[in-house]
């Protein structure tokens, strides 16, 4: 009988991710994304004035992880209109290219995209647990975009209350007390009976 001794691979190369110049790499792309941004407002802030929209309102609605805009609405003054076929220049990175690219995209699609980059910039993570809901408004007039943000969240209140309650079990004459503690709820009786126990 012949025994052969088992053997072990070769240990695996250890990884050699360097998480400093992932970071770094983020970093730089973010700081690039940001720079785009006046100018997609600009030509934005053009493009509404050209088709004579004074301002755009979005609202957008988010929770439980999902979020999303609701509606976006063009406005010359006090009368709703309609966004116009118009297409503008949109300055995008994407991630497989460092260069700029220069997207033509509609008055109404440029301004989805910047109220998703504003929401992320400034609330990040708007949509996770109980959510947010909230308003944008896109001022052509004033060349300048306002925010109202709500933020959902949940609170719990305990109220305790001691008071004693009386009963009596079958077939014993002695009073029986118990302590419960009350809520808003309704009551849970907690704690060992008190006096002495008496069995018929």
């Amino acid at each position: 009988m012949t025994l052969t001794e088992p053997t072990l691979a070769p240990p695996m190369t250890p990884p050699t991710v360097d998480m400093a110049q992932i970071f770094a790499a983020h970093a730089e792309r973010a700081a690039r994304t940001l720079a785009l941004r006046p100018g997609n407002k600009d030509r934005l802030f053009d493009g509404l004035t050209a088709a004579g929209i004074t301002h755009v309102t979005v609202t957008f609605d988010g929770a439980g992880d999902s979020g999303q805009i609701e509606s976006i609405g063009a406005w010359s003054g006090e009368t709703a209109v309609d966004f116009p076929a118009t297409e503008i220049e949109y300055a995008a990175l994407t991630w497989d290219d460092p260069e700029v690219e220069m997207r033509q995209l509609s008055l109404e699609d440029v301004v989805e995209q910047l109220t998703y980059d504003f929401l992320s910039d400034t609330h990040g993570g708007w949509e996770n647990n109980d959510g947010a809901y909230g308003e944008f408004c896109f001022d052509a007039s004033a060349r300048c975009i306002h925010l109202e943000f709500n933020e959902r969240f949940t609170s719990s209140e305990r109220i305790r209350r001691l008071r004693p309650i009386e009963f009596r079990l079958a077939g014993c004459g002695d009073v029986m007390n118990r302590r419960a503690v009350g809520s808003s709820s309704g009551s849970t009786r907690r704690g060992p009976y008190s006096p002495s126990a008496c069995w018929a």
